[in-house]
C-alpha cells in the first residue's frame, strides 16, 4: 500500500515523538506503525532494511525511518521521514542546550547534574553488558573486543583507525556465513541495474554535505568550519551506535580541542538521554557548547546547527545511494563479516569509554600512566564517596528494581540536588 505524503507525514511524525528509550525501543515503535498497524511493509521488507542499516555508520533506527520512507514516496517520504525522526529531539536538546549553558554553572543545577552524571555510568555498563552477552560469540570476537579496549585506553590510538583494524580483520576471517536473510533474498542476487541513479544522488548528497562547511571555511568562520569537519569525520567511523562514538568524540572534544570538559560531556549524554529521538544527538548538545566557549549565544546556535548537518546529511547520503541495492547487500558474506568484527570491536569501544567515564567521576584527580602507555589512572586519595553512592543508587533502581530510563533519571536528578543541599 503507497500512502499519501499526508497520511506518511502524520505517522512518521507520531514515530518521532514516540521514539524515546534507544534504538531497540525506537524499531520497535517503528514495526508496530509499519508493519502490525498498517500494511506499508511487510516483515521480510522490514527485516531486510534493519540488516542494512547496522552495516552503514550512523543512528540505525534513524536510518531505518528513512529508508522506511524512501521505500514508500521516493527521496521525498523518505526525508520527511528522516526529519520527522530527528527534528523533536534536536529542538528539545537544543533548548536543554542553552539552558544548561545559561544556567548549569549554579550549585542546585550542577548537583542536579550529578546524580544524572552517576545514572549514566550504569546504563553504558548496562549497554556494554547486553552488547556483549549478544555479539561475542566466539573466541575471535573476544580477542577483537579486548585488542580494541586495549588499543585505545592504555595506547590512546586513534577510534577510526581501530575500527578499519576490525573491519579488515572480518573481511580476512570471513567464514563464509551469509546473512540469516539470505533465504528471504535467493530473488535479489544480482546487483540492481540502478547504479547512474545512485551515483546521482550521491553527487547531490555530497555537494548538500559539503556547502555549509565549505561557506564557512571561505567566509572565515574558522570554528563552524572546524566544527564540521570534526562531525563529518565522526559521521564516517561511526558504527556500532553512539556508546561507540562517544569514546572517539570525547577523546577529540575533551583532550584534543577543548571544546567541552569531561563532565560536560557526561551531563550532555544526561540530556540526550531524556529526549525523543537518536541518542547520537548528543553531538548537538558538543557543538553548541563548542560554539558558546567561542563566541556565546549566537555562535552557538550556528554551531549547534553545523553540528546536526555534519551528523544526519550523511546518513540520507547513505541510504539515498544504496537503498536500491538493500536486498544485493544485505546477502554478502564478507560484508556480514566484517560487520560482525566491526560489532566485537565496539564492545572494546564501549568498554573503553565506561572506563573513562568511570574514572572522571568516582575521583577527582588522575595522573598519566608511566610511559609506554597513554593513559591517565586515578588518584585513590581523591575518590569521590558521594559519586559512588550515587550510581549504586542508580544500579539498583536500572538493574535490580528495572526501572524505566526516564524514570531512573528524574529519580537520580532528585538524589543529586538532595545530596547536594545536604553536603552544601
Amino acid at each position: 500500500m503507497r500512502p499519501t505524503i499526508a497520511d506518511l507525514t502524520r505517522v512518521f511524525a507520531r514515530i518521532g515523538l514516540m521514539s524515546f528509550g534507544g534504538p531497540a525501543a525506537q524499531i520497535a515503535v517503528m514495526h508496530r506503525e509499519l508493519v502490525d498497524n498498517r500494511p506499508w511493509l511487510n516483515e521480510r521488507q522490514f527485516l531486510n532494511a534493519l540488516s542494512f542499516c547496522m552495516l552503514l555508520p550512523g543512528p540505525e533506527a534513524m536510518q531505518l525511518c528513512t529508508y522506511a520512507g524512501w521505500r514508500l514516496r521516493g527521496v521525498l517520504g523518505g526525508v520527511i521521514a528522516g526529519l520527522l525522526f530527528v527534528l523533536p529531539g534536536a529542538a528539545l536538546m537544543l533548548a536543554l542546550a542553552y539552558a544548561y549553558a545559561t544556567w548549569g554553572q549554579t550549585p542546585i543545577v550542577e548537583a542536579v547534574f550529578n546524580g544524572i552524571k552517576a545514572a549514566v555510568i550504569i546504563v553504558v555498563i548496562q549497554a556494554l553488558y547486553r552488547l556483549a552477552r549478544k555479539t561475542l560469540k566466539h573466541a575471535g570476537d573476544w580477542s577483537v573486543a579486548i585488542l580494541c579496549f586495549a588499543a585505545l585506553f592504555l595506547f590512546d590510538m586513534p577510534f577510526p583507525l581501530v575500527i578499519l583494524g576490525a573491519a579488515s580483520y572480518g573481511l580476512v576471517r570471513n567464514r563464509g556465513a551469509r546473512s540469516k536473510l539470505a533465504a528471504d533474498t535467493v530473488e535479489a542476487q544480482t546487483q540492481p541495474a540502478s547504479l547512474p541513479r545512485s551515483l546521482m544522488q550521491v553527487a547531490i548528497w555530497l555537494a548538500l554535505w559539503w556547502l555549509p562547511i565549505a561557506a564557512a571555511a571561505a567566509f572565515g568562520a574558522d570554528t563552524l568550519a572546524e566544527i564540521g569537519l570534526f562531525f563529518s569525520k565522526l559521521a564516517v567511523v561511526s558504527f556500532g551506535g553512539a556508546y561507540a562514538v562517544l569514546a572517539y568524540m570525547a577523546q577529540e572534544a575533551v583532550t584534543t580541542q577543548g571544546w567541552i570538559s569531561p563532565a560536560q560531556m557526561m551531563d550532555g549524554l544526561g540530556l540526550a538521554e531524556t529526549t525523543p529521538g537518536p541518542l547520537i544527538l548528543v553531538t548537538e548538545f558538543v557543538g553548541y557548547m563548542a560554539g558558546h566557549r567561542v563566541g556565546g549565544v549566537g555562535l552557538a546556535l550556528a554551531a549547534a546547527f553545523m553540528t546536526l548537518w555534519a551528523t544526519f546529511v550523511p546518513c540520507f547520503l547513505w541510504i539515498f545511494a544504496a537503498a536500491p541495492h538493500v536486498e544485493w547487500l544485505t546477502t554478502r558474506p564478507r560484508l556480514t563479516s566484517a560487520l560482525s568484527a566491526i560489532t566485537a570491536a565496539v564492545v572494546g569501544v564501549i568498554a573503553n569509554l565506561s572506563l573513562w567515564f568511570a574514572l572522571h567521576v568516582f575521583f577527582n584527580q588522575t595522573t598519566p600512566a608511566p610511559a609506554p602507555f597513554a593513559t591517565s589512572l586515578p588518584v585513590l586519595h581523591s575518590v569521590d564517596l558521594a559519586a559512588l553512592a550515587l550510581s549504586a543508587l542508580a544500579a539498583v533502581l536500572l538493574l535490580w528494581r528495572g526501572l524505566a530510563l526516564p524514570v531512573t533519571l528524574l529519580i537520580m536528578a532528585a538524589a543529586g540536588a538532595g545530596l547536594g543541599v545536604v553536603s552544601g
